[in-house]
């Protein structure tokens, strides 16, 4: 704050205002604003609307500059709060996994579509959970797997589930590795799949979020392809892979998918557009 502010205790109005101010050009930080200025107060965001003119404490300006710092420094919002919402969910989230995004709910809508009253389903590479358990919330009666090869990852996911008393097996190891002899009736996935030399991994988006979860070799195809060939052995006859992607790899993983014998393949559009979901189905047992 500047030096009349430390003089003068600031208003919740003023110190948004002069946060405002500072974080001028980096829309995404000056957004955040009121979030970090909540969280710093312990308070739900709207109640900074009904106390504007209440003035704030030294430690709480503290505490409101600490949050602003990292912000600017590129830590997520999310990573400063401890959670995110995803589908109806509010979930934990460390910088053990990636922030859940809006984008990955379109692979929840597909997924549903294709899932009846009971069946079994395993989300691969889950992360904090947001896939496995947005599904496990709309269908209880599926038998639903996550796996993660990351330990501190999965542990996330396990105490997502639990504290929303939702009912998945969480198991560790690399994609197929901890499913030896099982199938289900959908895999889904959200894996790496961006390229390795990509500039947006440097960003302010992206360079606090774990890179082995972001990161894969081959132009970002290396996971997508892994996946896609050994969906065939883990799939019921009939059953259904549905992938996430960038959007310009739509093509590249039709192609992928073509190769391993799938049919009915499909690629849909996120919300803002872009390609972003590339599905799949096994052949019918005659």
């Amino acid at each position: 704050m500047s030096a009349t502010t430390a003089m003068t205790p600031p208003t919740v109005q003023e110190a948004l205002a002069e946060a405002r101010r500072r974080c001028a050009g980096q829309a995404p930080v000056a957004d955040d604003c009121a979030h970090l200025l909540a969280l710093a107060l312990g308070v739900p965001r709207s109640w900074l609307l009904t106390h504007g003119t209440q003035t704030l404490q030294a430690a709480a300006i503290r505490r409101f500059e600490a949050l602003l710092a990292r912000r600017l420094a590129g830590e997520p919002l999310a990573y400063l709060r401890g959670w995110q919402g995803f589908w109806t969910l509010e979930l934990e989230v460390t910088p053990d996994v990636l922030v859940p995004r809006p984008e990955t709910e379109r692979l929840v809508e597909l997924a549903l579509a294709r899932m009846g009253e009971r069946g079994a389903l395993v989300d691969l590479g889950t992360g904090s959970g947001a896939i496995a358990l947005a599904l496990k919330s709309e269908r209880p009666q599926w038998r639903i797997t996550a796996t993660d090869r990351s330990a501190a990852a999965l542990a996330v996911a396990a105490r997502n589930a639990a504290r929303l008393g939702l009912d998945v097996e969480c198991l560790p190891g690399d994609w197929y590795a901890p499913l030896a002899g099982r199938r289900f009736d959908v895999i889904v996935s959200n894996p790496p799949y961006v390229a390795p030399d990509d500039p947006c991994l440097a960003g302010d988006g992206l360079r606090r979020e774990p890179r082995a979860a972001l990161a894969a070799a081959d132009a970002g195809l290396a996971d997508l392809a892994s996946i896609t060939t050994g969906a065939l052995a883990h799939l019921a006859p009939g059953g259904w892979l549905l992938l996430e992607h960038g959007a310009d790899q739509g093509e590249a993983v039709r192609a992928l998918l073509t190769a391993a014998g799938f049919s009915n393949i499909q690629t849909h559009a996120d919300l803002a557009g872009h390609p972003r979901v590339t599905l799949g189905q096994t052949p019918c047992a005659n």
